[in-house]
């Protein structure tokens, strides 16, 4: 198994994994809203695969807080049915964390299980004073600080930010 960057012949692939793990669900949960129309960010795509096949996919995204912090959002993380409990998740999330810190991100948010992320550091710490746009279980609201005290006084929605999608000029008008 390889973890590398993803590449645009990996979409489908991961389109349709993403689809198998999460169901229709997943269009409809507030942390997608932060990814509808926008681009993950740069150098923070991965994909877990062996040969050609995609068994897994960690992404990361550019969000702010009200307050003015800014953090990216990991997620979704998933992996072949198939392929479970083999360690594919975990390093991807690994992958993830460590690429991150070394582009010079101060903080990661996501939404999930706590037991699963506590093993990486990510807690409910410094999210009590954030939300989400829409429903979310607020103990699934998780972050990291790659920099100390980079989410200290974080507060407010947390918004998408970074590059949106072009759109077609045709689309546009």
């Amino acid at each position: 198994m390889n973890i590398r960057h993803e590449r645009p012949s990996d979409v489908r692939a991961r389109e349709t994994l993403l689809d198998e793990a999460f169901g229709d669900t997943r269009h409809r949960k507030s942390s997608q809203r932060l990814r509808d129309g926008r681009l993950p960010a740069e150098g923070l795509s991965f994909i877990a695969a062996e040969g050609r096949r995609v068994l897994g996919t960690a992404r990361l995204w550019h969000a702010t807080c009200a307050s003015g912090q800014l953090a990216l959002l990991l997620g979704p993380v998933a992996v072949a049915a198939s392929s479970r409990n083999r360690g594919i998740g975990a390093t991807l999330v690994r992958r993830a964390i460590e690429e991150a810190q070394r582009l010079g991100h101060g903080a990661i948010i996501l939404v999930g299980d706590a037991p699963y992320y506590g093993r990486f550091g990510f807690s409910a710490e410094k999210t009590g004073r954030l939300r989400l746009p829409g429903p979310f279980e607020r103990h699934r609201l998780l972050a990291l600080e790659l920099t100390p005290g980079a989410l200290d006084c974080a507060h407010g929605l947390i918004r998408a930010a970074g590059q949106p999608i072009a759109q077609p000029a045709a689309a546009a008008a």
